[in-house]
């Protein structure tokens, strides 16, 4: 498990543009300690664990909850049952609104998205939360992780976004899909 939270210091790290140098400036960790966390070399305490959380700005759960569950995708043929499974340019994604669900602070954002001709990208992502992806349009290949769904009209896919995930390059044009995204508002 240790090794799967360094990995995850060290993700949240680089998305935040820091070196572990500025971690450790804002953790008041040794950069040797760090060093070992992210590469797995020790298990580090909760008081750590905590001091990193807050120099990252993100809750602690954030670092280990990946690793309470397994982390699947769940791709659902067009007319079959659920079997569970192991903004760049020129796409366009047209927003349907965005609604706190809840009073825990549940973000919900639709989008339309769409891609019309080769050029366009749909890039590869990891962040917090969760995704729905319902095709109406086209064919594409689906990257979550080391997984690639080919989606058809009618298929959708739900999945853990920290997880890296994207488009591969669409069999189909034009492709039309709608895309749901949870997550927690930033408080």
């Amino acid at each position: 498990m240790h090794t799967a939270i360094g990995r995850e210091v060290r993700a949240f790290r680089t998305r935040h543009g820091m070196k572990v140098s500025d971690l450790a400036a804002a953790t008041n960790l040794s950069v040797g300690m760090l060093s070992k966390i992210e590469n797995g070399g020790i298990s580090p305490s909760l008081t750590t664990l905590q001091a990193i959380s807050r120099g990252l700005a993100v809750p602690i759960t954030w670092l280990v909850s990946r690793f309470e569950t397994e982390c699947t995708a769940v791709f659902v043929k067009a007319g079959s049952d659920a079997v569970p499974n192991s903004k760049a340019a020129r796409q366009q994604c047209k927003p349907l609104g965005h609604t706190d669900v809840n009073a825990n602070g549940l973000l919900v954002e639709p989008h339309l998205i769409s891609l019309t001709c080769e050029t366009d990208v749909f890039p590869a992502a990891g962040h917090q939360g969760t995704v729905f992806l319902y095709l109406l349009q086209g064919e594409i290949s689906y990257r979550h992780g080391a997984s690639i769904y080919r989606m058809s009209p009618g298929d959708s896919l739900f999945f853990d976004a920290t997880i890296q995930h994207g488009a591969e390059k669409p069999a189909q044009l034009p492709v039309r899909c709608l895309s749901i995204m949870t997550r927690r508002r930033d408080r």
